[in-house]
């Protein structure tokens, strides 16, 4: 007997397209009404949650409201794990946007809830979904932040290695200055050994000075005086070299179109394909 159930038809296949194009130009997109309520909408979900963890981390709150803060808790969990699967769903190419910046951000804002199940006390790290407002400036159509924001981290980019030696450099200067002061000052005066001498050379070239430990002779608070002066010098040479860097580039116009296939963001107004993966935007 002939199979009479009835099969997929192309219709069938243009309609989930499109739903699927719907559903990506609600939670991806800004530039509609139903995108920017959708933004708003999880903005505020995500503000609140933020709350919820800070409260639960009071001692007051927690004893009285602990209960209804963890179920508030899994609530905004379930929230963000349905969200985090239709941006999944809605996107052409699923592992390019779960390995983006967003991606990973929206993926560690469900995390720690279920590892609190294993290590309690674990969904404090839930305040990472403070990275998630990161969005708001796409929903304010503050495009040219986002630039801005691009710009600086391709100067950052840019001047990694002259950043590398010079951290390199001081890192081992540092412990050249933690080995004599271990053997200046000695374990009667707080240098009880070189890692503890190494981090009070690092507390005082980075001028923050916690007092925790402090040389005793004239030997090793001339070598603390030397590293306070080197410590002001030292705040110039990263400054600069980012500096240099930002004056070779000038930030450039952005465009809040997210890709549909990888879902990422800060291509130029008018590029008509994704720099990340080629797609027609």
């Amino acid at each position: 007997m002939a199979n009479t159930s009835p099969m997929p038809t192309e219709d069938t296949g243009k309609r989930f397209r499109n739903f699927r194009a719907q559903m990506h130009e609600i939670i991806f997109e800004a530039d509609t009404f139903a995108g920017k309520a959708f933004d708003v909408v999880l903005l505020v979900a995500i503000s609140l949650s933020i709350v919820n963890v800070m409260l639960e981390s009071v001692t007051a709150y927690r004893v009285v409201y602990g209960p209804w803060l963890r179920i508030m808790e899994w609530g905004f969990t379930a929230l963000f794990v349905m969200e985090y699967g239709l941006r999944l769903y809605c996107v052409d190419k699923p592992s390019q946007y779960a390995k983006s910046f967003f991606g990973l951000v929206d993926l560690a804002a469900i995390l720690p809830s279920f590892l609190s199940l294993l290590v309690p006390g674990t969904q404090s790290l839930l305040v990472v979904r403070a990275l998630r407002l990161l969005r708001v400036f796409r929903v304010l159509k503050l495009a040219q932040y986002l630039g801005e924001a691009n710009f600086l981290f391709a100067a950052l980019k840019a001047g990694r290695a002259k950043i590398i030696v010079f951290l390199t450099t001081m890192l081992t200067l540092i412990m050249i200055v933690a080995s004599v002061m271990y053997l200046v000052e000695g374990e009667k005066n707080g240098f009880a050994n070189i890692p503890t001498a190494i981090y009070w050379a690092i507390v005082t070239v980075t001028t923050v000075g916690y007092g925790d430990i402090t040389p005793q002779t004239f030997l090793g608070k001339s070598i603390a005086a030397f590293l306070m002066v080197l410590g002001y010098a030292i705040i110039a040479v990263p400054t600069g070299i980012v500096s240099a860097e930002l004056t070779r580039r000038w930030p450039t116009k952005i465009s809040t179109q997210a890709c549909p296939a990888c879902a990422r963001e800060g291509h130029d107004p008018d590029a008509v394909h994704c720099k990340h993966c080629g797609v027609a935007l």
